[in-house]
């Protein structure tokens, strides 16, 4: 099997976008590869929700978190509470993770050693997935600095990547 990180960003999204990361997911799981994300809204949620219709069982995803799912669910509801995102949006991304935990633990790789979101810690979490890749498809939305460093990333380690490119 291999591992194929799916990065892309989360402020701007479309419907194309929405639909060419759940075609591209569907095509890696179909084939018996899993996916690699790091668990935030816009191209991850769409990923890693394409995927869990695709393999209920969860055993072909990997998402990494910059901390505890407990942390980042505060982290995610404060960001609601100061109206970068909306309150359903924080909810909708918990509770996906929330359901991939119970589904299966081994899915999401939280970040016990971290007790601060910050950039840094989002760096850090972008490296890690590119580590547990063995290939890169990125969504680059708007030349955004953190799917740039994802492709940078899978650059330096020399894996294969895919950059399907939008301007919102």
């Amino acid at each position: 099997m291999k591992w194929i990180a799916i990065s892309g960003g989360w402020r701007n999204n479309n419907r194309q976008t929405e639909s060419d990361v759940r075609r591209e997911v569907q095509e890696i799981i179909s084939r018996g590869d899993g996916i690699v994300s790091g668990g935030a809204l816009g191209v991850d949620y769409f990923a890693t929700d394409e995927a869990l219709k695709r393999d209920a069982s969860g055993k072909s995803i990997r998402i990494f978190l910059p901390a505890t799912l407990e942390l980042y669910a505060e982290h995610y509801r404060k960001r609601a509470g100061e109206g970068v995102i909306t309150q359903s949006q924080a909810e909708r991304l918990i509770a996906q993770l929330e359901k991939l935990k119970a589904i299966n633990a081994e899915s999401l790789q939280e970040n016990r050693g971290n007790s601060v979101i910050d950039k840094t810690a989002y760096w850090k979490r972008i490296e890690k997935i590119v580590e547990a890749a063995d290939e890169l498809v990125a969504f680059h939305i708007n030349k955004s600095p953190g799917t740039q460093y994802t492709i940078d990333q899978a650059n330096a380690k020399k894996i294969p990547v895919r950059i399907f490119e939008y301007i919102l």
